[in-house]
């Protein structure tokens, strides 16, 4: 037990909180440790004692307890006696201890290597055996404070963090380190998520769809998977910098979605407004109206035309507004052939021109109501992403609040078994230091079972409505924005 000296170096060589808040560093410090450090189990080989004290048997575990077990006393041998157990009982809450016998015979020792285990003796191989089975089944993944498992990106990260100060000469902060890798896995989990979010869209959006809603819906459903991505891997974003930033990018991500919509029915459209209009224009370059009673002839042909456009399938969310750019476009052909159709009066010419103008009115009329329509859609489209985010955003909250307080819940207990432990074998004056880490965990325990926890931890997304959606709302007439924000 003597030589694990390198224990009492721990204080100096790590640090759990980047400021620790007031009182002595170094034993107190093993609160915070305890959140972090894995489980001790102390293998004792060629092991030849008789696990006996005072004449009874014991356990390996009973064993290792009674090494650990204090002296009393202030001589400075005593205290260098104590204080690797010290540290040993404080940072490693969970003790395990396995005794190995010989493998084999002293002659055979250095042929241990090409020897088959049914040649090895059979307590070591039961014993060996024994610790296996434990390792395998108590071993738990390598988390970091706050519960959150580290996988081979992060822990490669950490590794790199942890070199890196060391190499500037400063003492490791997990604290610190956890901010680090928080930045850089948050950061991949944006990526991530959007690259899940184009994939998706990719895969499920066939463009032009007909109506903005149905690119929504689709725009939903792969949003969020790609939020699931994104929190599945994200931690620590208390002030939900990331979540923003990735809602930000969705949403970008979808403007340009419905951008390149309109410009594949625009396509479409036409396409299909050439198509159908070819003998029209011949007509018009042949003269063909340039007579008594053309104009109405040309007012039929074009309703005509206009009547087999709407026939048409499948042409997207412009369809109306790429036909009244197109009829725009011959109001200068058709008030040419009225001014020179000698078939009709003055009076019926004007009467003709403003039918026209009415009609250009309505049709665009009907355009901005769609437009104004679609712009709604998708203010209830923010609306709906930005709940699914709060929603989602909580029900993580609930499974980090459960591991927080399991943490703490492990911590204390851990405390008040070594406070009892203490006070068994006659340690009042260390029993007593720790009751000020027990009534901290405590109060921190409380605290995050209080309803201001979430809101706290919500504040970052709370805020979200005035900076990402005002956007949407300042496009909007003003009564619907009224209510988009009496909603909200």
């Amino acid at each position: 037990m003597d030589q694990l000296h390198y224990v009492t170096e721990l204080t100096e060589r790590i640090k759990a909180k980047s400021s620790p808040g007031g009182g002595s560093e170094g034993l107190e410090d093993s609160a915070e440790f305890v959140r972090f450090f894995p489980s001790f189990v102390w293998a004792l080989r060629d092991f030849t004692l008789q696990l006996e004290l005072n004449g009874r048997p014991v356990t390996e575990d009973e064993y290792l307890e009674h090494s650990l077990k204090l002296k009393k006393g202030d001589a400075s041998d005593v205290q260098l006696y104590n204080l690797p157990r010290k540290c040993i009982r404080m940072f490693f809450p969970t003790r395990k201890c396995f005794i190995f016998d010989r493998p084999t015979t002293r002659k055979n020792l250095p042929h241990l290597e090409s020897m088959q285990e049914s040649q090895l003796e059979p307590d070591f191989v039961e014993q060996a055996g024994q610790f296996c089975r434990y390792i395998y089944s108590t071993s738990k993944e390598k988390t970091i404070p706050g519960g959150y498992l580290v996988n081979g990106r992060l822990l490669a990260n950490l590794v790199t963090t942890y070199v890196d100060t060391i190499r500037s000469g400063q003492v490791p902060c997990m604290e610190s380190a956890v901010l680090a890798l928080a930045e850089i896995e948050n950061s991949a989990a944006i990526h991530d998520a959007t690259v899940r979010y184009r994939e998706l869209m990719d895969q499920k959006l066939k463009l032009p769809t007909e109506t903005v809603q149905e690119l929504l819906g689709i725009h939903a459903e792969c949003e969020k998977e790609a939020l699931q991505v994104f929190l599945a891997h994200a931690f620590k974003d208390d002030k939900q910098r990331f979540q923003v930033e990735l809602m930000k990018t969705m949403d970008q991500m979808k403007e340009g979605f419905c951008q390149k919509n309109e410009q594949e029915s625009s396509k479409l459209c036409w396409a299909v407004l050439m198509s159908l209009s070819g003998e029209l224009e011949e007509n018009i370059k042949q003269g063909v109206y340039s007579c008594p009673g053309g104009h109405k002839l040309f007012s039929d042909d074009l309703k005509e035309m206009e009547q087999r456009y709407h026939q048409e399938q499948k042409k997207g969310v412009m369809a109306e507004t790429v036909l009244q750019q197109f009829l725009k476009e011959k109001e200068n052909v058709s008030r040419a052939i009225l001014l020179s159709d000698k078939a009709l009066s003055k009076k019926e010419k004007e009467m003709a021109e403003a039918k026209a103008k009415a009609e250009a009115a309505q049709r665009e009329q009907e355009i901005q109501k769609q437009k104004q329509a679609e712009l709604e859609q998708k203010m209830e489209d923010q609306k709906r992403s930005y709940e699914l985010n709060i929603r989602q955003l909580e029900e993580k909250m609930v499974k980090e609040r459960d591991n927080l307080l399991k943490e703490q819940n492990m911590m204390m207990e851990s405390k008040l078994r070594e406070q009892e432990a203490l006070l068994k074998d006659g340690f009042q004056k260390e029993a007593n230091r720790l009751n000020g880490e027990i009534n901290q965990l405590r109060q921190q325990a409380e605290n995050i079972k209080k309803p201001s926890w979430f809101a706290e931890m919500l504040g970052g997304l709370v805020d979200v409505a005035t900076c990402f959606l005002p956007g949407i709302v300042a496009k909007l007439s003003g009564s619907l924005a009224s209510n988009f924000i009496k909603r909200l």
